[in-house]
């Protein structure tokens, strides 16, 4: 039996990343594999044998006390305590190979070095942009932003680029700044894992090898069930709510097209996006956070999905959903949107940011026949089928695997 380490920082499903995490883990196990997690302790977490393992939470939004802050600022730049931890938990189950995913501040890069000295080969999952921006978005509060291209990291202090707090930026920034000397991402992970194929041409502008980099799309199966649900009127919006999702731009252009908006989601902006929704007569409704099966409920119920992201978008496993439930996907032309959403197959691309251009876009699925839709809807399944589905991640998994000899 092969034994997969498999990192994250977060032990239970918090957002996307996660969901292709747990997801990833519970196919390997199916496979077959021993599967052996290593993340923070947090009280959400879902049960594991391993978890004596995990290591103290750290968490940016925590109410912790000075002293609680003042203890964990040595672990985000470098943890020692995750660094022992991981080289505890490889002696006892010595795996065949590691695969990183989200780890950064949480856990830190310490934990790189310490498994390629142990020798197993290496993978780290890209959920955003990290090992390039220090910020992991390559956003500045309501804009692209490139400024540390280069290596002009400071950038992240000046423009307070971590909760707009110059203490937390500043944290960050030596952090990245230690990592970059050390080489922690360079010299330790075998290859990186795109699920899109726009952030391996970026990251290859910002200076990386391109050979580094396996595009690997995310995965998600169809559902059966969503066969012959009738199409809803209203759109629905799934995710986080904040600025980078484009969220004041598609409330403002549901107003402009008279149609009628769901939010499945909660975040930071909510209370904003409230106010502007009173202030432009948006038909909105903020439905906060659902579970898998009321969001499902939500997709089949509505006409379509829309991400209006104003940034460098990965592979949104909200579009995936979607349409592995039949529904199209109005998405803004931007980052790795594009390479999900087929302009009139599988949905409608907008340019981002444009309220004109994204609220026409609205009318044009609001008087779309259900017919048509429907249509549409299916063709959505026979391509998650095809390119999308679980089995075909495990295989495209499974061969980078063996490329670094692990069969």
């Amino acid at each position: 039996m092969k034994t997969l380490l498999s990192v994250n920082s977060y032990y239970y499903r918090r957002d996307g990343s996660e969901t292709v995490y747990l997801g990833h883990n519970e196919l390997f196990e199916q496979c077959g594999w021993r599967v052996v997690p290593f993340a923070m302790k947090h009280p959400e977490n879902l049960a594991s044998e391993w978890s004596d393992h995990f290591v103290t939470d750290v968490e940016f939004g925590s109410d912790y006390s000075l002293w609680q802050k003042l203890v964990r600022v040595p672990k985000v730049i470098y943890s020692a305590e995750a660094r022992r931890a991981i080289r505890r938990l490889i002696a006892k189950v010595e795996p065949d190979i590691c695969q990183f995913h989200s780890i950064y501040h949480h856990l830190s890069p310490s934990i790189l070095s310490a498994v390629r000295q142990a020798g197993i080969p290496t993978i780290m999952t890209l959920h955003d942009l990290k090992i390039a921006c220090p910020a992991y978005h390559m956003f500045s509060s309501t804009e692209i932003c490139e400024r540390c291209k280069g290596g002009n990291l400071h950038n992240v202090i000046r423009h307070r680029c971590i909760k707009d707090s110059y203490a937390l930026s500043s944290v960050v920034y030596v952090e990245s700044v230690l990592h970059r000397l050390l080489g922690s991402y360079e010299d330790n992970v075998d290859r990186f894992v795109s699920p899109c194929r726009f952030y391996i041409d970026k990251l290859v502008q910002w200076g990386w090898p391109r050979e580094r980099f396996v595009h690997i799309p995310n995965f998600v199966d169809v559902e059966p069930a969503a066969n012959g649900q009738p199409v809803g009127q209203s759109l629905l919006y799934l995710g986080r709510l904040s600025p980078e999702k484009g969220l004041q731009t598609l409330v403002r252009a549901v107003a402009a097209a008279g149609v009628t908006l769901r939010i499945a989601g909660h975040g930071p902006e909510q209370q904003t996006l409230q106010e502007v929704a009173t202030t432009v007569n948006a038909d909105v409704q903020f439905l906060g956070y659902l579970d898998c099966a009321r969001l499902k409920t939500e997709i089949l119920a509505s006409r379509a999905t829309v991400l209006a992201s104003e940034w460098y978008e990965n592979a949104p496993m909200s579009i995936l959903e979607s349409l592995a439930l039949g529904r199209p996907v109005v998405g803004a032309n931007i980052g790795g949107i594009p390479e999900l959403v087929r302009h009139g197959e599988t949905g409608w691309l907008f340019e981002s940011g444009s309220v004109d251009e994204l609220a026409a876009t609205l009318r044009e699925v609001a008087s779309t026949p259900e017919r048509r839709i429907t249509e549409m809807g299916e063709v959505c399944q026979a391509i998650v089928g095809q390119e999308f589905s679980s089995a075909r991640y495990v295989e495209r998994i499974s061969n980078l695997y063996a490329e670094l000899g692990v069969r």
